[in-house]
């Protein structure tokens, strides 16, 4: 039975797809070819009339849009036009756009954009509509929109037809008109602090910065292997040693890593360098941007996600990682001096590590077994072990640890900063701790980059520098609940690999 309905279905679509081209090739006959059209002028949208209609009442104004409904009904009719802004009513008659007119549009079908000019008014039901003397089609829709009441709701569909998507979904347009206010309002604070923005390559030879495995191509230009950035870090730094003093870079990066709620393959990163500060800086000037842009986009420093609140207003939490592992785990790395003490207690509380492991590589292990889920309100994670810092600044009083931090809010880490090393000898020493780890099969470690090692070696003053993930941020100030929901185009699988 669902065999036949189905097929059947399939051929009331295919119906129904082959009228839309009849209709589009009488126009075209008719020399009436929507896609003929170059430009139409627009006045208003459709909310900057509802929310203006005691003085945009009686004025005739034009606008654009996609039809969404219509209802005819004999000499006049009614349809909902959408645009960017929202969606408006007009009312159709016959005696206002003529008869020829009228004839056509009672043709036209959903999903079809068309030019509306006419007059504002209020129905007798109080609704602001538009009484239109004039429609213009503009393009013709050859395919069928989803049912209006039920939506677009297949979320393979969703990311696949995000244009679709954000036809039928408002909260979706929302989210994505909302995602561009917030980089704009991190732009307006960064520049309000003397940063400068800068662009750096994506395709280098050598993709350090991070611990993630990089995506690679060949240029065939230099017959030369390269690599798709996997952090900003290492270009923004050689800006410090230029003089530039505050540089900051918004751009996607690149980690040939795996697809979750958190995690795609490409993606936003801000990255941001002053000179003459620290870390503690970068924490400062973390609270500071994320309240400003909270209250700027929302207009509150309260942010609620998945039901869970998260308050901005308030200091930001400090802790330690020793402190945190301390408080959540119930072991004391301060008293753990050897390598040996610190598999024991891994194996006691059943933490798995690696023979590579060093003690500060099973410190974060435990951080991320037992603290991470913890930290809700926004936290600053401090003072990191060096192992899994390379290019970070050592605590002078305990240079086993780094003057480093990473930022979480609802158990997510949102930004990771550090004192930045400039000093170039230790970090030789550290590319070279790195390329062993790399040869001992670790795929993330960072390579030597000796034209960095250079720049260190003509100077780079005491550097405060941090990286935020920009989707992450968008996605707890839209409450969504997947990486996906805030990317435009996600990353997936193409369409008959599945089979293969």
């Amino acid at each position: 039975m669902g065999e036949v309905q189905n097929r059947q279905q399939e051929q009331d679509l295919g119906q129904l797809l082959k009228v839309r081209r009849e209709k589009l090739t009488a126009l075209q006959e008719k020399g009436k070819d929507p896609f003929r059209l170059t430009k139409y002028e627009v006045t208003h949208h459709s909310m900057d009339i509802k929310e203006r209609f005691d003085e945009m009442e009686g004025r005739t104004v034009s606008l654009a849009g996609r039809i969404m409904s219509k209802r005819i009904m004999g000499k006049a009719s009614f349809c909902n036009i959408q645009d960017l802004k929202g969606n408006i009513q007009s009312y159709v008659a016959r005696d206002s756009i003529g008869e020829e007119a009228y004839a056509e549009f009672k043709k036209y079908d959903v999903g079809d954009i068309v030019g509306m000019e006419g007059e504002v008014f209020k129905t007798k039901t109080g609704e602001i509509s538009i009484h239109a003397a004039k429609i213009t089609l503009l393009s013709k829709s050859l395919q069928i929109l989803p049912e209006k009441y039920h939506g677009l709701v297949n979320t393979d569909l969703r990311y696949r037809q995000r244009y679709t998507d954000l036809i039928m979904n408002e909260e979706v347009r929302d989210t994505f008109i909302k995602r561009s206010k917030i980089i704009s309002a991190i732009r307006r604070y960064l520049d309000g602090q003397g940063f400068i923005e800068v662009e750096t390559p994506m395709l280098v030879s050598n993709a350090g910065g991070a611990a993630a495995r990089p995506f690679e191509t060949h240029f065939n230009a230099l017959d030369e292997d390269l690599k798709l950035r996997i952090s900003l870090e290492l270009y923004l730094k050689r800006l410090i040693v230029g003089g530039l003093e505050r540089v900051y870079e918004i751009g996607r990066v690149f980690r040939n890593e795996g697809l979750d709620t958190r995690h795609n393959p490409e993606f936003t990163l801000m990255e941001l360098y002053q000179a003459y500060t620290d870390y503690n800086g970068m924490m400062d000037l973390t609270e500071n941007l994320y309240r400003y842009v909270a209250q700027e986009v929302l207009g509150t420093t309260i942010i609620t996600y998945r039901g869970t609140e998260m308050d901005l207003s308030r200091p930001f939490e400090r802790i330690t990682m020793v402190e945190a592992v301390r408080k959540y785990a119930g072991v004391d790395f301060d008293k753990i001096h050897t390598l040996e003490e610190a598999r024991a207690a891994a194996k006691e509380k059943g933490v798995a590590y690696e023979e590579r492991h060093k003690k500060g590589d099973i410190l974060n292990l435990f951080f991320e077994e037992f603290v991470e889920e913890h930290l809700i309100q926004p936290t600053f994670l401090m003072d990191h072990p060096v192992e899994i810092s390379p290019l970070t600044k050592r605590k002078p009083d305990n240079p086993d640890y780094v003057e480093r931090f990473e930022f979480f809010m609802n158990g997510w880490e949102m930004a990771n900063a550090y004192s930045e090393l400039n000093d170039p000898i230790d970090q030789r020493e550290r590319f070279r701790m790195q390329e062993e780890q790399f040869a001992q099969g670790d795929q993330e470690a960072n390579h030597t980059d000796e034209d960095f090692l250079n720049a260190l070696e003509i100077g780079m003053p005491p550097t405060g520098g941090i990286g935020y993930g920009i989707d992450r941020m968008v996605m707890l100030m839209t409450d969504s609940p997947a990486i996906r929901d805030v990317l435009l185009f996600p990353t997936m699988k193409t369409l008959g690999k599945e089979s293969q």
